[in-house]
């Protein structure tokens, strides 16, 4: 994929804020956006359960804000993803989700904030904590002069494996993805289906601890949606550790064990999906949270008895 090399975009520990206005600027949005916030002084899920608490989290955020000139895309996000946990991150469009997801995997430099992987500070040691990461971006550009098989070979090499293995775990993604057909096409001429099971597998084929999945239903047909669910469940309960944005508030109720709703650049609210939930459905609790559906007016003209 092409993404930004962990050791061009990490050039600085940005604990500090970078704008001498930002602390004001994110203070005034929390003030904003303190409604329907539970008991959290901060956009903040940063508390753990007792057991949790035993352990480093698999991911770790701390004040984690984006300023884009006046605008908060994320305001001092706080968050422990617990270890094996099938993390959900719902939020509407515009929320901050995957601007927090960049920042939380090094694909874009905060404002300010601190990202821990397993306890390694993503700044300050980026080539040991990128290799516990697996980060499947939404929108990103891939190579598409190579072939899927050559695209994944690639991605493995990157990450440090040998050409051999590299090769071997290609030929073995390819066809737990039903890609074995179009292992020799360019990815050019790939759908967007087949382009976004082909990140996956570059996401996967080091064999990360901890997945960060963007979208990673969108495009993907039913029965290829069931096939990476399956893989997906099955790393999780090996111990791995996901992340997942998702709009689909049912595809979160379904796979994860812990959500976060985010909106306008903070954490509304987050724990367990029971938690979370509070004996409602999910998307009854994200309406609850964010806002109910805005009605359209104004558009009588588009009926067609109106012509």
């Amino acid at each position: 994929m092409m993404t930004m090399p962990f050791s061009d975009s990490l050039r600085a520990h940005p604990v500090a804020s970078s704008s001498p206005y930002l602390p004001q600027t994110l203070a005034h949005a929390n003030e904003q956006n303190q409604t329907n916030l539970p008991s959290l002084a901060t956009s903040s899920c940063a508390a753990a359960t007792a057991a949790e608490k035993q352990d480093t989290p698999a991911l770790t955020i701390r004040n984690l804000s984006k300023l884009f000139e006046s605008h908060v895309a994320v305001a001092q996000v706080n968050l422990d993803i617990p270890v094996g946990a099938f993390y959900g991150i719902v939020g509407p469009n515009g929320a901050g989700k995957t601007t927090m997801l960049s920042m939380a995997t090094g694909l874009m430099l905060p404002d300010m904030g601190q990202v821990f992987i397993h306890g390694i500070d993503l700044w300050n040691s980026p080539k040991q904590a990128k290799n516990l990461l697996g980060v499947l971006p939404d929108g990103v550009d891939t190579f598409d002069r190579l072939t899927g098989n050559e695209l994944i070979t690639y991605a493995g090499i990157l990450r440090g494996l040998d050409k051999t293995t590299a090769r071997r775990r290609a030929a073995d993604l390819m066809r737990a993805l039903d890609l074995a057909d179009a292992s020799k096409k360019m990815i050019s001429e790939y759908s967007a289906g087949l382009t976004k099971k082909i990140n996956l597998a570059c996401a996967l084929v080091h064999s990360p601890r901890i997945l960060v999945l963007d979208e990673p239903f969108e495009s993907v047909d039913p029965i290829s949606a069931g096939t990476i669910i399956e893989i997906l469940q099955k790393y999780c309960s090996d111990g791995g550790t996901i992340v997942l944005s998702s709009h689909v508030m049912a595809t979160v109720e379904k796979l994860c064990t812990h959500v976060a709703i985010m909106d306008r650049g903070i954490i509304k609210a987050c724990g367990t999906l029971s938690e979370v939930a509070g004996g409602r459905s999910l998307e009854d609790r994200f309406i609850e949270l964010v806002g109910g559906m805005k009605h359209a007016e104004g558009l009588e003209w588009l009926a067609p008895s109106a012509q």
